[in-house]
């Protein structure tokens, strides 16, 4: 069709795609619907495929004008954004559906016109983002940050045996209770029993943090106990309340820590001859994350600097599917569905509205930051090669420990190598991005402190 159209920029991202279909196209589009409809309609009185055109316009003509009408608008459509010359900026986004203004009429007599409004990739002119100045923090990794990843290690590798019967339960022992609340007359609450519930004795790592409560009990021992809530809890659902807990005792066991000498580092992985060498890999393994961790940090308040510069305006659609994301990845780490994180939150008080208010600037800002990283890796021509994909795997093959046939295998079956080229360009943007600023080293952090702070 010769279709003619017109681009209107609208706020917040958005576009009104008008289209104009030439009058001299409606009529022979309209008249293949009707020859289709003759082949197949029956009526009384006319063989099938025999009834006149006019009398199937008499019966049908409004319905039939109406059908033709959305075919000639859908081929209209289809044709232009199947034309590879539309830019990005005039494209539908995937999760933004084009909606129709207005209610078009077919009228042979003049040219069909009609508009579709949708959001657009938003338009990212890149400002300044070289010889900006950024603090990061200074950090070094501690005889004390080995000693405590060297405990970790060690509390892997520990021996559970069970304590000698009439043993009284003491901090760091490994329990396991059965639990439960109940009201006023004894009764089991419903939906709270827990049966065969293990963890270990002093680090708080059950709901009720009854560790005290149970602190001193014995082998089938059942201990009564009411418990008062803050109201800063950190379980909305118990905090400011007050419960009476039931738990008994079912089985009561002790870690035995292996010595730190060379036979347990050979015992953690036989690579290692001395406890030296588990040592030196473990700060090999630590200054590995410091170093990551300190470029993330370059990287990000690189590109707060870079959004400073460089304004977007996000369409709403896009900053919904970002919030939906997230609600998503929420519920999975809760073993949840989207349906039962709502319901838990209803139980605190909360409304997804008034959460995805609270989310709402962070998804903006990276939204924003990942706008102007993927720009800028146009803008500098950055590619990764077959070779250096090869080259990734092969990486990656050797850090796991894995035959590099597998993991080829593994990327093709999931059609992940694009995935790791978008990888491969990110880093090297990155590395760009650093080295065409300067990077302040400021004030001195604990390594622990650096590498859970997530601001």
């Amino acid at each position: 069709m010769a279709i003619t159209k017109e681009i209107t920029p609208l706020e917040k991202s958005s576009v009104k795609l008008t289209l104009t279909v030439p009058k001299d196209e409606l009529r022979p589009q309209y008249q293949d619907l009707i020859t289709e409809y003759r082949k197949n309609v029956q009526l009384p009185g006319f063989r099938k495929g025999m009834v006149p055109q006019e009398v199937l316009e008499r019966k049908y003509g409004e319905a039939l004008k109406g059908e033709a009408l959305g075919k000639i608008i859908e081929a209209a459509i289809t044709e232009v954004f199947d034309n590879e010359a539309l830019s990005r900026q005039e494209r539908p986004l995937p999760y933004s559906r084009p909606e129709l203004e207005g209610e078009p009429k077919l009228d042979f007599e003049q040219d069909l016109v009609f508009s579709l409004v949708y959001d657009v990739l938003p338009a990212v002119n890149i400002g300044t983002w070289k010889g900006f100045k950024v603090e990061v923090p200074g950090a070094e990794i501690s005889g004390e940050d080995i000693s405590r990843e060297l405990e970790e290690v060690r509390e892997r590798n520990a021996i559970v045996l069970d304590r000698d019967e009439g043993a009284a339960a003491a901090n760091g022992d490994v329990v396991t209770v059965n639990y439960c609340e109940i009201g006023e007359n004894g009764e089991v609450l419903p939906d709270s029993e827990r049966q065969d519930f293990a963890f270990t004795l002093g680090t708080g790592y059950n709901i009720y943090k009854f560790d005290d409560d149970i602190t001193g009990m014995k082998k089938n021992e059942t201990r009564e106990f009411t418990k008062a809530f803050p109201d800063d809890f950190s379980d909305p659902e118990l905090a400011g309340k007050t419960k009476k807990i039931k738990v008994t005792l079912t089985a009561l066991k002790e870690k035995k820590l292996p010595d730190l000498d060379d036979d347990f580092a050979q015992d953690v992985d036989e690579k290692y001859k001395t406890l030296d060498d588990l040592k030196n890999s473990i700060r090999s393994r630590m200054d590995n994350r410091l170093q990551q961790r300190l470029k993330d940090i370059k990287v990000s308040k690189i590109l707060e600097k870079i959004m400073e510069t460089t304004p977007v305006t996000l369409p709403e659609s896009m900053i919904r599917v970002e919030l939906e994301g997230r609600w998503r990845t929420l519920a999975q780490r809760f073993n949840s569905n989207v349906e039962g994180l709502m319901q838990m939150m209803a139980g605190s008080g909360q409304n997804l509205e008034e959460i995805q208010n609270e989310w709402r600037p962070a998804a903006e800002k990276a939204l924003h930051s990942r706008l102007i990283v993927e720009t800028l890796m146009e803008q500098e021509k950055l590619e990764a090669s077959d070779e250096d994909v090869n080259a990734e795997l092969e990486t990656l093959a050797a850090e796991s420990g894995a035959e590099i046939e597998e993991f080829k295998k593994y990327y093709q079956e999931e059609n992940m190598q694009e995935y790791l080229k978008e990888n491969i360009k990110e880093r090297r943007l990155y590395d760009l991005l650093i080295a065409e600023n300067n990077i302040i080293t400021g004030k001195k952090e604990k390594y622990l402190d650096l590498m859970m702070n997530n601001g």
